[in-house]
């Protein structure tokens, strides 16, 4: 189940940089790709203010 990053996401890029895969794509709210993300839970550890969980 891939990891989605909620509307809360303010955009700080932390969970882009933390990604080992590159599923995460930049924007107002950035974005899982859910073909490549592979369930690790580092974005969502990373995330500063709790806007990435699983779907």
């Amino acid at each position: 189940m891939a990891y989605k990053i909620s509307t809360d996401c303010v955009a700080c890029g932390t969970c882009q940089g933390e990604c080992p895969v590159g599923a995460i794509s930049a924007g107002d709210i950035y974005k899982i790709d859910p073909g490549l993300c592979t369930d690790c839970g580092t974005c969502a550890a990373a995330c500063p203010v709790g806007a990435i969980s699983q779907e």
